[in-house]
């Protein structure tokens, strides 16, 4: 199994490209995506799929990008797609394109592939649906302690300006209704001058300084 090359880029046209790997020039079918990727005489690494046929030579079909050899590689298992089909839906569609239309249940989204009509595109949604699936969104866990961090700095610069944790709390939520940009930033100099600036206006004057009461 050939599951990658390395080497300098001999040659692209519009359905492979050669690459030389040890004095060997290797032809490599690729998607259009990976081929608009490639340049004579730049050093690439490609993931690789080398498929065996039967009475006739092998194919090594090369991709940028790992997600793209997955949706080629899942899809060979659908009965009917064949290397050069599979291919094409990378190509046509994109790994990305590919997963959405196949969580949707878009069979039409496959016939836009040459060689897919309306049964094939079916048949790879139904087979396809547990096997392609989309990534999962940005991890709201793994995002909250960033926030956490920002937010707790936040907050330690407000009470020592003298408001209370609670309206300091109230405030940074308030200011940041309409800027949501600042807190996926987490730049704590920027959001604390987005709340001071809110917490200064007539509206922010009910958040009472503690050092006033």
């Amino acid at each position: 199994m050939i599951a990658s090359v390395t080497g300098e880029v001999q040659f692209v046209g519009t359905t492979l490209a050669v690459v030389e790997v040890a004095g060997f020039g290797v032809e490599v079918h690729a998607s259009t995506h990976t081929l608009a990727g490639l340049r004579v005489g730049s050093t690439t690494r490609l993931h690789t799929a080398y498929i065996a046929r039967k009475d006739e030579s092998p194919l090594l079909f090369g991709f940028s990008r790992a997600d793209e050899k997955e949706v080629f590689t899942v899809m060979l298992g659908v009965s009917g797609v064949g290397p050069r089909t599979a291919l094409a839906a990378v190509s046509v569609l994109g790994p990305d394109d590919a997963r959405r239309a196949i969580a949707a249940g878009d069979d039409k989204a496959f016939t836009a592939v040459p060689g897919i009509g309306p049964k094939s595109a079916r048949r790879i949604v139904l087979e396809l649906a547990d096997k392609l699936v989309l990534p999962e969104p940005a991890s709201v866990q793994g995002a909250q302690p960033q926030m956490q961090v920002w937010r707790e700095q936040v907050v330690d610069a407000l009470t020592g300006l003298g408001w209370s944790e609670k309206d300091a709390a109230r405030g940074i939520d308030d200011a940041l209704q309409t800027q949501p940009e600042l807190a996926d930033s987490g730049n704590v100099a920027e959001i604390l001058r987005a709340v001071l600036s809110w917490l200064g206006t007539s509206k922010g004057t009910s958040h009472a300084r503690t050092g006033g009461r």
